[in-house]
């Protein structure tokens, strides 16, 4: 059996991990996979030829290469058991999953689309999440239909919110509420916090936790700028700001939607 190992620039969180495995499962002759998400590393144990794993890492993008590839005789016990993360999976999922409903709602009846925006990121979350709980055994064509669909759902709910972001623009004059993003924010920020505090006290490797705190830091700096934007829309008087930060948010969602769309062909 070989051990292929992969460094991969680009992998620094969690929902980078989850997509891999979804691109890798189902390939013919892996055994495991061993991820160090901090050290940006992935071992790959594989009972085949390298050019069968390689060309699948680096379609995603995140530009991986080959480090090294040895001869290994067992798997570490690391790479084998995972199921210990199920729970805490499910309760950040459906952590990300209510505060889309009660962003997107929020949202639109504030006026404010830099919530709208942070309600698609967390459903971005939480559809990573759902995918990577994915009922064991189910089909792999499957698992990159949920995958697919899921995508083209982002891509299109983040164009519509860059529409709208345009009509107001160009002359719909909807001044947000600030007090509501203020609040709606913090409570966002808390559900994030709480998410952290569900990671950190799972029983998963310290490093998957650094990295998962580094991934929820981005949420946080989201929660962060959209206060920020509420505050000085107070103090302009305008909507502009609430219409940049909600145009950052929407950006990122569409990057993270065309990943996914990358990954179910």
């Amino acid at each position: 059996m070989k051990k292929i190992c992969y460094h991969i620039p680009g992998m620094d969180c969690p929902s980078e991990e989850r997509i891999i495995r979804m691109k890798l499962d189902g390939v013919e002759g892996l055994e495991a996979l061993d991820f160090d998400l901090e050290g940006r590393k992935l071992d790959v144990f594989h009972s085949g030829e390298v050019e069968e794993i390689t060309p699948l890492i680096e379609s995603l993008n995140m530009g991986g290469s080959v480090s090294l590839v040895s001869e290994v005789d067992e798997l570490p016990d690391e790479a084998v058991d995972h199921s210990r993360e199920r729970k805490m999976l499910w309760a950040v999922l459906i952590i990300n999953a209510v505060f889309f409903v009660g962003e997107m709602i929020a949202g639109w009846l504030s006026g404010s689309m830099g919530l709208v925006a942070d309600s698609l990121d967390m459903l971005a979350d939480a559809l990573v999440y759902g995918l990577s709980l994915w009922a064991v055994g189910a089909l792999v064509v499957r698992k990159k239909r949920v995958a697919a669909v899921s995508g083209y759902l982002q891509l299109a709910l983040a164009a519509m919110g860059l529409m709208e972001v345009i009509r107001r623009v160009t002359g719909a004059e909807i001044f947000p509420d600030f007090r509501t993003m203020i609040v709606v924010s913090v409570l966002a920020l808390a559900a994030n916090s709480l998410s952290l505090y569900l990671l950190q006290k799972s029983k998963s490797k310290g490093q998957h936790v650094k990295a998962s705190m580094i991934c929820t830091s981005n949420d946080v700096i989201i929660n962060a700028g959209i206060i920020v934007s509420a505050g000085l829309v107070y103090w302009t008087g305008s909507a502009i700001p609430d219409l940049v930060t909600g145009t950052v948010v929407f950006g990122l969602v569409v990057w993270g939607a065309i990943r996914i769309i990358k990954l179910s062909r």
